[in-house]
Formats: structure tokens, C-alpha cells, sequence
């Protein structure tokens, strides 16, 4: 498993949590938080890069140790 820090774990949930606030959305709603969500996903997908080049471990595999820490054993937050 990758080495990641606690820092790309916030990422990737505050991400997950802007997501699921897209439920039950619509119209301008869903845009902003559409926008909040992307905004989001985009930082943690920075963070890895930076990460996994600063360290030498493969992106997809940091991104996955992260998204594995952020959803382990918990329930989609949409459910």
C-alpha cells in the first residue's frame, strides 16, 4: 500500500463530502455545489500528483490508498 498523508486524506473527504451534497439538488443548487465538488477533486487530484512525485510512488496508487482510507468501512455517503 502507498504511503499518503493525513493531508490527502482530508482532500479526498471534504471531495466525497461536497459530492454527496449534490443529492436532491437542482438547478443553479446543483451548479454551485457542482462547482464546490469539482473544485474539490481537483485539489486532491493535485495533491496526489505532488505527493507521488515527491515520494517516487506511483499516482494511482497513492490516489487509491486515499480513497481506500477516506471509504473504508463507511457507507457511500449518497446511500
Amino acid at each position: 500500500m502507498a504511503d499518503i498523508s493525513d493531508d490527502l486524506i482530508k482532500l479526498e473527504r471534504f471531495a466525497e463530502e461536497a459530492r454527496a451534497q449534490l443529492a436532491g439538488l437542482a438547478d443553479e443548487e446543483y451548479r454551485v455545489q457542482w462547482r464546490r465538488w469539482a473544485d474539490a477533486a481537483e485539489a486532491f487530484q493535485a495533491a496526489v500528483t505532488a505527493h507521488a512525485a515527491a515520494t517516487g510512488q506511483a499516482r494511482h496508487e497513492v490516489e487509491m490508498a486515499a480513497k481506500k482510507a477516506v471509504r473504508h468501512g463507511d457507507e457511500d455517503p449518497v446511500d
